[in-house]
């Protein structure tokens, strides 16, 4: 690391991007665990609003790729509306 504040900065900032990007990764990825466990058919339908709402925000800010983004979303819902049918 060269010995520059603006590069000290940078690395202190990336830290913290990091971090950040991590925790809201791993939330939604808890959220979309708990999803899959649902059982409810309409516990897993109240839910599902919020967790791609959470997916949508992590491909907006880059944390995943837009592409990975639509094909939880897809098997997100294709889930929940096969567990809502056959209840």
């Amino acid at each position: 690391m060269a010995n520059h504040q603006a590069t000290k900065k940078d690395v202190r900032q990336a830290a913290k991007r990091r971090d950040r990007n991590r925790y809201y990764g791993k939330t939604t990825r808890n959220a979309i665990r708990d999803l899959k466990d649902t059982k409810d058919p309409k516990e897993a339908a109240k839910q599902l609003p919020d967790v791609i709402s959470m997916i949508d925000k992590l491909a907006k800010k880059g944390i995943i790729h837009k592409n990975k983004a639509s094909n939880l979303k897809s098997k997100l819902t294709r889930r929940a509306k096969t567990a809502a049918a056959a209840k």
